[in-house]
């Protein structure tokens, strides 16, 4: 049927769609164009209604794959040979794809590389420890893309960043890189470094 096939197409969408802002971020880590990461931040506060909308397609397609199948007049079944796009196991594999594309914002950090900062403190009269205000982060995805631009900067000693927060709080020594320079590795992943304020 076609509706049902259309029911299941709808859930695929609806699914990739909720977790569009927060599948981007790695795919431009990933591909190494960190610029286009938070080009569907956009997305995240209509988050609930897609996920909403992912379960009523899917939802709708189990409803007419499940159905009592109509009989002819000598009370036969009626069950025609149906494409592969119109069965059952079509739609599980849709149904799965799509829990997994909506729980991405959950293990989204897996993709990126765990950052061990090695940074060789000489003196401690050099380490500096700065807040950043960060505008459009929103998931876990978010704060990875973030901390891994960070610490691939030289005398980086520690990076914290929450997208509920907002922030960027970073340690470093200030003789080997500079505020400047953490601000354009913010920036360069497409998320807005928007001030910062010197922690002691």
């Amino acid at each position: 049927m076609k509706l049902e096939s259309s029911a299941s197409f709808a859930g695929i969408l609806t699914a990739v769609a909720s977790s569009l802002c927060c599948i981007t971020p790695v795919v431009a880590f990933l591909a190494g164009t960190s610029s286009l990461a938070s080009t569907f931040s956009w997305i995240e506060p209509a988050r609930p209604y897609l996920l909403g909308a992912t379960a009523l397609a899917l939802g709708f397609a189990w409803y007419l794959k499940l159905r009592p199948v109509k009989a002819d007049d000598c009370g036969c079944e009626i069950s025609p040979k149906r494409p592969f796009m119109q069965s059952k196991s079509f739609l599980i594999a849709v149904t799965l794809f799509a829990a997994v594309t909506s729980a991405f914002p959950h293990y989204a950090g897996i993709f990126f590389p765990k950052t061990e900062n090695t940074a060789v403190v000489v003196e401690q009269s050099h380490i500096q420890k700065i807040e950043f205000t960060v505008e459009g982060m929103t998931c876990t995805g978010c704060e990875n893309h973030v901390k891994a631009e960070i610490s691939k900067l030289p005398g980086i000693v520690e990076v914290s960043v929450s997208y509920e927060k907002g922030t960027a709080v970073v340690k470093f020594d200030d003789t080997k890189t500079s505020i400047e320079a953490i601000e354009n590795a913010i920036n360069s992943t497409g998320y807005k470094a928007k001030g910062h304020k010197i922690l002691t």
